[in-house]
């Protein structure tokens, strides 16, 4: 069954729509705070498909999660108890929450970083960061390295992979979305 490379025509497609840099700024933003699907997913078929923007897409991506970073951080310092912390109890998910706030504790800033360039999900730590009063400069310094460095790296592959990364994205994008799938359903069962 051949559902990724539909996706990945269709998002090639949308990346090519003339809202696709508002559409993507949303998400970013989003996603640092609630939403599930990280923007990479739009970012990359964006930067093949336009790679004189490439850099302008990372910007937009960047600047986008770092202000969602900010607006986590700012409802896991004002409503955590209120609104955060009963969804955190209703979903099951205090272990993860206990486990957020131990790194913060042991690493300080640099669990920021971490968590801003690699696939661990950010908004937990943008919340996270917010509840435990982490001050809010370092935040957003860590935030925008992180952040930055992991979506220019996603720009710069494509840019520069161009017509070569698009043709190897085609042919294994059936591997890589199954593989992603059954590593989530792995690491759902391991977490939980």
């Amino acid at each position: 069954m051949k559902i990724f490379e539909k996706c990945y025509d269709l998002c090639l497609t949308w990346a090519k729509h003339k809202h696709a840099e508002k559409y993507l700024a949303g998400l970013s933003c989003s996603e640092s705070m609630f939403f599930p699907i990280p923007p990479d997913v739009m970012l990359a078929p964006m930067a093949l498909s336009q790679p004189n923007k490439a850099w302008r897409f990372a910007a937009v991506t960047t600047i986008a999660s770092v202000i969602g970073g900010v607006l986590g951080y700012i409802l896991g310092y004002f409503a955590f108890e209120s609104l955060i912390q009963p969804l955190v109890i209703d979903m099951g998910y205090e272990a993860k929450l206990a486990q957020a706030t131990q790194w913060f504790e042991d690493y300080g800033v640099w669990v920021v970083f971490l968590a801003g360039f690699s696939p661990i999900p950010y908004k937990v730590f943008t919340i996270t960061a917010g509840f435990m009063h982490m001050a809010l400069l370092p935040f957003i310094i860590a935030s925008t390295i992180g952040r930055g460095l992991r979506f220019f790296l996603v720009a710069a592959l494509m840019k520069y992979g161009g017509p070569m990364m698009e043709a190897k994205l085609k042919k294994y994008i059936e591997i890589i979305g199954w593989a992603t799938v059954v590593l989530a359903v792995i690491a759902y069962f391991l977490i939980r």
